[in-house]
């Protein structure tokens, strides 16, 4: 089968490069230094950079590896052009499909417009997700090996697939080529049984989602996506995927890099906390794969470059300030401070002095020599209004006058102070209802509402609830120092199903008590708040609440006669009329073999 014939059975306009590829990267001019382009680098925390000649056409590529190494030979006053890499990537369309291109041996994808112009660029990470989306889609619509055998026998990267009892039944060419295991003796085997250190029989348990995990395989380093499969709300099976061999030499350069700067280690100032936390708040932090929320960092990726105001709307708890980090980090004022304000929590008669400062004597008890507002403590960087439906009607007014003017003046002060940053808000409340009902100002709302970007609530966007997941389970664990827990299927598909009106500070919540006062490691259905459980049970089918509750009622019973028997499974197996094998395979089945 062709790839022509694979498109035509599935969505081939998904799997175009301009819906995976990142749009509009940061790039470098060929005359550019290795020093600065290093720097701007490190500021945008990205590994690789497209270089573009004086017409501004794509006419290379550099990466970290290049930059080491140029650092390494003492050329960092020199241009990128001696270091760049002039081979190393390949030149496509928006239009092409990343099934004519994924199995192209070069690590980078330069994307053009029609006038040649960058527009976006591809890496085998991006190239991997679309292929796993793909693929996934095809295993849920078609269930037929011809097509999977076709799609992971040209795959450029390892790529395994196991059912639900972690057995392998697709297993690749470069992952046979890697591994040294021919694909007949690898398929119908157990996972662990072929694959160094892997993880996969964990994730088709757990259903919890990895990507860019380490995993040493055959003691070679190895980045790999883990990636749960779904079908009708029951894990059925995961996808490994083996995306680049290189980590190690990488290593190699990096450690020879340290060992020629160690000595300069103990002169070297250290940046500024506030600065580092600015530059660590990348977008692509933001957890997410699901299609609102990539189409939402996309354009804000966008209007970051931008000096247009921007409205960030969304329920309570769904990150709205972590996208106006997101905005202030891409944009030009990111190396200044990023000051947040919460409107609803100032109180009305001090948000002028709050928000404007004073000057000494403009009030009783006002500090000598007065204080600066936000808005000054904000200069060169940007102001964060957080619930601006809150603002009193007053504070509305004077709010307007300084974006029309972009100056201020402190409370009891007459001098003018230059507006220097720039102001991002956000609501959870229908600005457009208050509007219209007059309690928020018309020209205030089109003022602050040039680009709207809205973030959907979480229940909008379940793809994302494992990611999210797998995230806060492994922070809260850290936080607490305790040993990393896990959740079984059953939990995680009872969280899924959940309707989260909390949104992500719920959700963070809810594993933060759970990681508290779970004593075992593995968090199973009975631990969840009731109300989680209750929604679970109601939104079951009849069949499948009868067989819940007959597991409930063979784990209750099994429960009991070992109590009975005093933990000797020989005698429980006896009691329970059953074979010893048999009760030994329950008890991993509901988790009571610890």
């Amino acid at each position: 089968m062709l790839h022509g014939e694979i498109e035509e059975l599935g969505t081939g306009k998904d799997i175009c490069v301009q819906n995976w590829m990142i749009t509009n990267p940061y790039s470098a001019n060929s005359r550019d230094t290795i020093k600065d382009t290093a720097a701007t680098m490190s500021n945008i925390n990205v590994d690789c950079i497209p270089i573009l000649g004086d017409s501004k056409n794509p006419i290379g590529i550099l990466t970290c590896k290049m930059l080491l190494e140029a650092y390494i030979k003492g050329a960092q006053d020199e241009t990128i052009l001696q270091c760049m890499s002039k081979v190393d990537f390949y030149i496509v369309r928006p239009s092409d499909s990343i099934l004519d291109i994924y199995e192209l041996p070069y690590q980078y994808f330069l994307v053009v417009n029609d006038k040649h112009r960058l527009v976006g660029m591809l890496t085998r990470g991006e190239i991997s997700k679309g292929l796993s989306a793909y693929i996934e889609e095809l295993t849920q619509t078609f269930h037929t090996a011809e097509i999977l055998d076709v799609i992971l026998d040209s795959a450029y990267e390892g790529v395994a697939v196991v059912d639900k009892d972690s057995v392998l039944v697709e297993f690749n060419e470069a992952y046979s080529r890697f591994t040294g295991v021919d694909k007949k003796d690898a398929i119908g085997r157990p996972v662990q049984s072929v694959i160094d250190n892997t993880n996969l029989h964990n994730t088709v348990r757990t259903g919890m989602p990895e990507r860019g995990a380490i995993q040493y395989i055959q003691g070679q380093p190895m980045v790999v996506h883990r990636i749960p499969l779904w079908r009708d709300g029951k894990l059925v099976g995961a996808i490994g995927m083996l995306i680049f061999e290189g980590v190690t030499e990488l290593y190699r350069i990096y450690d020879r890099f340290l060992e020629k700067t160690v000595q300069n280690s103990a002169t070297r100032k250290e940046e500024p906390l506030q600065n580092r936390s600015v530059r660590n708040m990348s977008i692509e932090q933001i957890i997410g794969s699901s299609e609102q929320i990539v189409n939402l960092k996309r354009v804000t990726r966008k209007v970051a470059k931008t000096d247009a105001p921007v409205l960030i709307t969304g329920e309570s708890g769904t990150g709205k300030e972590m996208f106006a980090n997101g905005i202030h980090d891409l944009s030009h004022y990111n190396q200044g401070p990023f000051v947040s304000v919460n409107c609803s929590a100032i109180p009305e008669q001090l948000f002028e002095s709050e928000l404007f400062g004073y000057e000494e004597g403009a009030f009783t008890g006002a500090k000598k020599g007065g204080k600066p507002g936000k808005f000054e403590l904000a200069e060169s960087g940007t102001i964060f209004l957080d619930e601006i439906g809150e603002m009193p009607q007053l504070m509305q007014t004077k709010l307007l006058r300084v974006l029309q003017e972009r100056k201020f003046e402190r409370v009891g002060g007459v001098q003018k102070i230059q507006l220097k940053a720039r102001v991002v808000t956000a609501t959870n409340r229908n600005l457009t209802d208050m509007v219209n009902s007059g309690t928020f100002r018309e020209d205030l709302y089109y003022r602050i509402n040039v680009i709207e970007l809205t973030i959907p609530p979480l229940r909008q966007r379940q793809k994302d609830i494992p990611l999210l997941i797998s995230h806060y389970l492994t922070a809260t664990c850290k936080k607490y120092e305790v040993k990393e827990k896990e959740f079984t299927g059953e939990a995680l598909s009872a969280l899924m199903g959940y309707e989260w009106y909390g949104n992500i500070r719920e959700l963070a919540n809810t594993l933060e008590k759970l990681v508290i006062l779970t004593e075992s490691n593995t968090i199973d259905s009975h631990h969840l708040p009731n109300y989680i459980k209750d929604m679970h049970a109601n939104n079951l089918s009849p069949i499948n609440q009868v067989r819940q509750e007959e597991h409930d009622k063979e784990k209750e019973i099994i429960i009991k006669v070992l109590e009975e028997s005093g933990g000797n499974k020989s005698k429980a197996a006896d009691k329970l009329g059953v074979h010893r094998t048999t009760l030994y395979k329950k008890l991993k089945k509901y988790e009571l073999d610890n």
